[in-house]
């Protein structure tokens, strides 16, 4: 089992699965191949001056493995809350999971199968997005939502950043206490 799969590589995907795995959890990064951010070119993503869109989901999941997360290219068809978490299907086969969170940019069609509470959307273009609270928490236990997917911004700084804060939030739960990372530059 593992303890957080997260489901869409773009940046808030990507972001979380690199908090997740270097917090030593076992974890899981599906990606289907179809992150909006593959189009873009981003001029005004902090630290990354000019960087293309495919470059920066590309970095964000080698960030990601580097720290040890499991990363599978597939796209996950449903999710179903079971006794001891949540059971993910996928096209190809099938996964359980502690934790599960959706960074599945403008598709609310996952969460709507699993019956999971959607929202009307803020963003211009953005019609419905997943209702989550302050932390990422859904209606569905185990289920969290980070990103463009839970209403914020479509910027790739915010959603990267979203991405984080869900995960900071998911391995706290794990932990039963606050989690922090901070490394410090050796003298």
């Amino acid at each position: 089992m593992y303890d957080i799969v997260i489901i869409g590589a773009g940046p808030a995907g990507a972001s979380a699965a690199i908090y997740a795995a270097k917090s030593g959890k076992k974890t899981l990064l599906f990606d289907n191949d179809k992150s909006i951010t593959k189009k873009a070119l981003l001029r005004n993503h902090y630290g990354a001056p000019d960087i293309t869109g495919p470059d920066l989901v590309e970095t964000g999941k080698k960030q990601a493995a580097e720290f040890g997360a499991e990363i599978i290219q597939d796209t996950v068809v449903n999710l179903v809350q079971t006794e001891s978490g949540i059971h993910v299907e996928t096209e190809n086969q099938s996964y359980e999971a502690s934790h599960v969170i959706l960074a599945t940019g403008l598709s609310v069609d996952l969460a709507d199968k699993a019956g999971i509470a959607t929202k009307d959307g803020t963003e211009p273009r953005i019609k419905t997005v997943i209702d989550v609270d302050t932390s990422g928490k859904t209606s569905v236990p185990g289920i969290w939502a980070a990103g463009t997917v839970a209403g914020v911004s479509v910027h790739t700084i915010v959603t990267a950043g979203d991405g984080a804060k869900v995960a900071i939030n998911v391995i706290s739960e794990l932990n039963g206490e606050r989690y922090v990372d901070h490394d410090i530059l050796k003298a």
